[in-house]
């Protein structure tokens, strides 16, 4: 076994200078991309690149301009304290996006907000020069697209109930803050989301333009029109998209079921008239994920299949044609999950993307027919946009090992990293993959991420990290559990897709559905044993991690081996029955679990709760308390269980983060913990207490 105290490389607190991996203040200052917008005439790429600001407490956005040929180094566009996002580039290349950024026409806040600043709509000249402010909306603008022939605007805006102006929304929104009122009166399921309250706004969407260049004074929007359709339950507009000819909305519209349940279904909306019909709704699906053809004739979605007690939930790309044809299924063979369609130059195909074996590449199927195409190999894709000629796309790209970048690709090539402010040197060490076949015969693969110098002779210390989900992959870049940072500490991180992992198939998920404490289990059990197995890994020092599903299953591998060192769980499911009532959408998992108080048998076989006794290893407890997904309850109830069994732990709390911990200070505090506590456990070192904690 080597000596850890020679090695700098295994020392926790020894940070190698000038290595972003190695220090974690620089780590959090790199630049971090998001989003991708092309100008109609296909000459012009803009993307969200978000920062530090000045004191270092929080990431701000700002847009930057990214050369399609690859030939120009990017350029900043925007600069504000407030930031700028949801870039989307107008007919005329002004490039429209939302900010709450103040009104310099006004010398303070945009509007009448200077105390509570809102984001609003604003567009950058395509010739340069200033923004300009194009319209407000008291509850601020989340969301904004634009017809790429007609220049028409839909943006989407919180506004009050009962509200029929922006002037009414306006004074009631401020009679309520007058009055110190903060109650919300809930009629509907659900009543929250992620990290927020439903209510007492919602989320509407408003027609405005056409936008030109001179249609109204000082370059302003006119009046918004509210085209929302009266929908059957309360809820906030976040899906929607517009034809090129702006005259056709989709939106995607929730609908009540029995037991509190919800579908969604797709209502069309006439933008001139308000005029509504509804093109997709059956009992048992989700419709969403939405685009139009070229010609506005077809809209392509992806048609979700609810989950039920015996089967996983499916998906696929289907197309409807608006004349008032029935939709179909382009993809009835496809093995995965296909997400975020959007149609090629002439409307005769169709790319989307979809998780496979470890990264999610882009896809090609012809809309009369025949087999689909694989258009990339290695890494994650997403935010395609197709370029008018035909003949390129461009997307974002990220790999495990490698953070997200904006590429060109074109038929016959590898795709072309165009240049960007979040590229980033190689990472401090080496990426391959492993696999096993299981007890099933079912074949389990992962990434396993390997420390510089690891070796027979130096065999590395192993970090088992679960994904969350659970139907999801180990397959992007990670800011938030960032393997890398592992590995310039020492460690080997296996990075592994057990049951439940999406890109494998159905017949894969199939392996573990109702059954998380069963073939997850197991699959990580034998994928661990596989990687213990080489001589560069210590089969001695091992620890365990995992959040959300994750942070599940590492409460469930806590009570059921003692083989590991330590375990670090964040945002964990505890006590099943609690969390099934108390998440954010319990439908969903009642789908897959049953009614609690009838069906009980999958809550009492998979709550990791049950085996708190055997629990020996010790636990870092993380939760944040605006996490409504997994609610702080399951954290607490986790904490003192472990407390009144004796189990040596640790819980490190975030009052106002969510199910991430998302502010810097507060992502380098998390890392900073688990470092020495896993240093503790894991390397055999001494505790030591961060210094802001």
């Amino acid at each position: 076994m080597p000596d850890d105290t020679t090695d700098a490389r295994r020392d926790p607190s020894g940070d190698p200078a000038g290595d972003p991996f190695g220090d974690l203040a620089r780590f959090t200052a790199m630049p971090r991309l998001a989003g991708l917008a092309l100008s109609v005439d296909g000459s012009r790429l803009v993307t969200s690149v978000a920062e530090l600001n000045a004191d270092k407490t929080k990431w701000v956005t700002a847009l930057w301009s990214v050369d399609p040929d690859g030939a120009a180094p990017a350029r900043r566009l925007t600069r504000s304290a407030p930031g700028e996002s949801n870039p989307v580039f107008a007919p005329n290349g002004d490039v429209l996006f939302t900010s709450a950024r103040p009104d310099p026409d006004l010398g303070k806040g945009s509007g009448d907000n200077a105390d509570d600043p809102k984001p609003f709509l604003w567009a950058l000249p395509a010739d340069g020069g200033e923004a300009r402010l194009l319209t407000t909306h008291p509850g601020g603008i989340s969301s904004v697209t634009v017809a790429p022939d007609a220049g028409t605007v839909v943006f989407a805006a919180s506004s009050m109930p009962g509200a029929e102006t922006a002037e009414a929304d306006g004074k009631l929104a401020k009679a309520r803050k007058d009055a110190g009122v903060t109650a919300i009166l809930f009629e509907d399921y659900p009543i929250r989301h992620w990290d927020h309250d439903l209510g007492p706004a919602h989320d509407r969407v408003f027609a405005a333009g056409p936008l030109t260049s001179d249609a109204q004074p000082a370059g302003r929007l006119d009046a918004a029109r509210d085209i929302t359709p009266e929908t059957p339950a309360t809820q906030d507009i976040e899906d929607f998209a517009l034809s090129r000819d702006g005259r056709w909305l989709a939106v995607s519209i929730d609908v009540p079921e029995a037991d509190a349940a919800r579908r969604r279904r797709i209502d069309l909306v006439d933008v001139e008239t308000g005029d509504r019909r509804t093109v997709a709704d059956d009992e048992g699906y989700d419709y969403g994920d939405m685009a139009f053809s070229p010609d506005g004739s077809l809209l392509a979605c992806i048609r979700g299949q609810h989950s039920s007690w015996d089967e996983p939930g499916d998906q696929t790309l289907w197309v409807i044609d608006l004349g008032g044809g029935e939709g179909r299924d382009l993809t009835p063979d496809f093995p995965n999950w296909p997400a975020h369609p959007a149609w090629s130059a002439d409307g005769g195909a169709l790319f989307y993307v979809s998780d496979e074996a470890g990264h999610r590449p882009v896809f090609r199927v012809e809309l009369d027919g025949g087999a689909v195409r694989r258009l990339t190999d290695r890494g994650s894709f997403s935010d395609l946009q197709v370029h008018p000629d035909g003949q390129r796309l461009f997307a974002l790209r990220t790999t495990v090992d490698a953070p997200t970048h904006p590429v060109r690709l074109q038929a016959g090539q590898q795709p072309l990293v165009l240049p960007n402010p979040g590229q980033l040197g190689d990472p401090p060490g080496t990426l391959t993959e492993i696999s096993t076949v299981v007890a099933d015969g079912s074949r389990v693969r992962s990434w396993l991420v390997l420390p510089r110098g690891a070796s027979g002779e130096h065999p590395a210390p192993l970090l088992l990290w679960i994904h969350g989900g659970p139907l999801m992959s180990w397959n992007a870049w990670s800011w938030r559990w960032n393997p890398w940072l592992m590995a310039a500490r020492g460690y080997a991180v296996l990075l592994p897709d057990p049951a439940l992992s999406a890109g494998y198939g159905q017949d894969f998920v199939r392996r573990g559905w109702g059954s998380w404490g069963g073939a997850p289990f197991t699959d990580l059990m034998e994928i661990t044993d596989a990687a213990i197995a080489r001589d560069d890994i210590d089969e001695t020092r091992t620890a365990a991690m995992g959040g959300s599903f994750g942070g599940y299953m590492a409460n469930w591998v806590a009570g059921h081996t003692d083989r590991f060192r330590a375990i670090v769980t964040h945002a964990s499911l505890w006590q099943l029955d609690q969390f099934s009532g108390t998440t954010d959408a319990a439908y969903y998992w009642a789908r897959e679990f049953g009614d609690p108080l009838h069906q009980r048998q999958r809550y009492e076989d998979n709550s990791p709760h049950h085996a708190v006794a055997d629990i020996t290893t010790p636990m870092l407890v993380i939760h944040g308390d605006k996490d409504y997904r997994v609610p702080i309850g399951e954290g607490l109830r986790l904490w003192y269980d472990l407390r009144r069994h004796g189990v040596e732990s640790k819980f490190l709390y975030f009052p106002d983060e969510n199910h991430w911990i998302l502010t810097p200070g507060n992502a380098r505090v998390w890392y900073e913990t688990v470092f020495a506590f896993l240093a503790e456990h894991v390397l055999d070192g001494k505790w030591g207490r961060p210094d802001l904690l």
